[in-house]
């Protein structure tokens, strides 16, 4: 029970604390790139945001439960979760359920390992 508070901390913290105005904005393919330094040429940013973020999260994941695999596991499935949602394909309540199940399958996988 508490390895699966602290995934949930961990998780609180990478989406909600630590990630930026700028990045929640960024790793959306959707919104219009407006933080282009004057001057440069507006590029594709939204891999490396949503990249960044989802491996954020992947390191909270491997440094609580010690498996980097897990941790590479949260990292691809944060991505695909987020990206569902900046495609409009389910809101911020079934983002959240789908990351919190990940942390229990992360959880129950952790412990299996053992």
């Amino acid at each position: 029970m508490t390895a699966l508070f602290w995934l949930i901390v961990g998780h609180a913290v990478m989406d909600f604390w630590a990630q930026s105005d700028a990045l929640a904005q960024m790793k959306n393919r959707n919104r219009p790139n407006t933080r282009v330094p004057p001057g440069q040429v507006p590029q594709v940013m939204w891999p490396y945001a949503l990249g960044a973020h989802a491996l954020h999260h992947g390191a909270a994941v491997a440094l609580i439960t010690g498996n980097p695999w897990l941790g590479l596991a949260e990292a691809v499935c944060h991505g695909l979760i987020d990206f569902g949602k900046c495609e409009n394909a389910y809101g911020i309540h079934l983002d959240q359920l789908l990351h919190l199940a990940c942390k229990i399958i992360w959880l129950m996988m952790a412990q299996d390992a053992r």
